[in-house]
């Protein structure tokens, strides 16, 4: 009996990792489809399904960005807040501080009053104690760089209204409005005297911190809950840019890529049902096989089907297993992570997330191959989608004095390590030995958040004051930079922290875009 429940659910894996096979002919199509897809998108509106939104973020952080800025980040199942205080090119990020404050379930379904009044009432108390930074304010109004993980129609660097929810998010009476004006009357409602300079997504957010510290960077990458992209495209070649071309020459595209779909795509059965019971069924298709929010599912839906048809996980109450997304992509990774000679990992997560007990080890070693199929298909059109966009720039082959650096945020990226290996591994495989040496992927130490704050200095409405100010500020910023020092000495890590998320992002573009 045990020969035969075991033969089977081999069987089922066997069937699995035939559909999720992803070799190199197929993600070379899967780059070359993606390419296609983000020329029609710029083209004309709705000419694609990769959206090819414009940020209308013209020019990236420099450097020599001054002042205090914050940062908003609301992607998630949280959100985070952050202050940088930015001393120009010599001292780059002098202070900095972050919080992260969990969502309640009910507001991510709930009104956008709600919603936003909660962001406003945190942004409130984070801002406080911000009586060291009075003198870097001189009287200014505070400036904010929003970064907005969700699909927007942007008319201007600082506004935008909402097009649909993705994630977990459905709050109707959100949509079609204008998410900064919302922001905006819910921080006035709170008595906060603060400005939203620039709105922004993760994907522009982490192009942007990551610019600030290399120019060669050419795209920012989000591989977390969700999974977006962001460029440095020519203004030129936006068929559908009206008006007049911005004076840098360059516009920065929201590819809104999660939502693209090919023929290509290995998809497989438990990839049909999970997107038939989604919220968006139909859409964002990339982002579900490739990103954190659905990996760990996709293995549940296996799991399941396993133990329906083979009595591979003995005489179980299915209650668990049948509950959708019980089982989290943490879960899969540090299964597929188990290097334990029994996998007790294995058993581990088996037993407190599913009530699976007493799993066989030949049970648990395919578990752990259903990880390795699900995580390895993801990271492997990952890869494909990073080389769609370097074909699109047509740094997809050896060009001599040519550096492309990808950079790569969010906690799938960071967190599942051979996730990123597999990426990285997958990319190198697609391009070639020559272009591949001219190609760096590296993750966004900064992060999004960091890209936020500095797009908020870009955009600042004081960046002309900045250069009076400078001479007079010199002292007061020497002192501030050893207090910095002081604060960073333990950790040793200076301002480069991924948990900042995208918020330092956003204000970082605020801060680049001044008028």
């Amino acid at each position: 009996m045990a020969t035969a429940a075991l033969a089977m659910a081999e069987q089922v894996v066997a069937d699995l990792r035939a559909k999720c096979e992803a070799p190199p002919p197929m993600l070379r199509e899967v780059a070359a489809e993606m390419a296609r897809e983000m020329g029609a998108g710029l083209e004309k509106e709705g000419g694609s399904r990769v959206k090819m939104l414009l940020s209308y973020v013209d020019k990236l952080p420099t450097g020599g960005e001054e002042g205090l800025f914050y940062g908003l980040d609301l992607g998630g199942t949280n959100f985070r807040v952050l202050k940088v205080e930015l001393g120009g090119n010599e001292k780059h990020v002098v202070d900095r501080d972050s919080r992260e404050v969990i969502i309640p379930p009910h507001l991510m379904s709930g009104s956008s009053s709600e919603l936003f009044g909660f962001i406003a009432s945190e942004l409130a108390k984070f801002v406080v104690d911000d009586e060291k930074f009075i003198n870097v304010l001189n009287g200014k109004k505070r400036e904010l760089g929003f970064t907005f993980s969700f699909p927007v129609k942007q008319r201007s660097v600082a506004s935008g209204t909402l097009v649909k929810w993705t994630k977990a998010f459905s709050i109707n009476d959100a949509v079609g409005e204008d998410v900064v004006a919302k922001l905006q009357t819910a921080m006035e409602k709170q008595g906060l005297d603060m400005h939203v300079a620039a709105l922004i997504n993760d994907a522009v957010g982490t192009l942007a911190g990551a610019r600030y510290y290399d120019k060669d960077v050419v795209a920012g990458v989000i591989f977390g809950t969700g999974t977006n992209a962001a460029y440095v495209e020519k203004a030129n070649a936006i068929p559908k840019w009206e008006g007049e071309l911005p004076n840098s020459g360059d516009m920065v595209i929201n590819m809104e890529w999660g939502n693209f779909c090919s023929a290509y795509l290995p998809i497989t059965e438990y990839d049909q049902e999970l997107d038939k019971e989604s919220l968006n069924p139909g859409e964002q298709i990339y982002e579900k096989l490739t990103s954190g929010m659905y990996l760990g599912e996709i293995v549940r839906r296996v799991l399941l089907k396993i133990s329906l048809q083979s009595a591979i996980f003995g005489n179980i109450d299915h209650t668990k297993l049948e509950t959708p997304f019980l089982l989290r992509t943490p879960h899969i990774s540090a299964m597929h992570h188990d290097e334990t000679p029994d996998l007790k990992i294995v058993a581990k997560k088996l037993e407190e997330n599913l009530e699976i007990t007493g799993a066989s080890l030949e049970a648990r070693k395919l578990v752990v191959e259903i990880c390795d199929i699900v995580a390895t298909r993801a990271a492997r059109l990952a890869a494909a989608g990073l080389a769609g966009i370097l074909m699109k720039l047509g740094r997809d082959c050896s060009v001599e004095d040519q550096r492309s650096v990808i950079a790569i945020d969010g906690g799938l990226f960071e967190h599942y390590t051979k996730f990123r290996q597999c990426l990285e591994t997958t990319l190198g495989e697609l391009l070639g030995d020559e272009a591949s040496k001219a190609v760096a992927v590296k993750h966004a130490d900064d992060g999004s958040g960091i890209g936020a704050a500095l797009i908020a200095a870009s955009q600042s409405l004081y960046k002309n004051d900045l250069v009076a100010v400078k001479h007079a500020d010199d002292k007061h910023a020497d002192d501030k930079h050893e207090d910095a020092d002081d604060k960073h000495e333990d950790d040793g890590k200076g301002v480069k922290h991924a948990d900042d998320g995208s918020e330092i992002g956003a204000a970082l573009i605020a801060a680049s875009q001044s008028q």
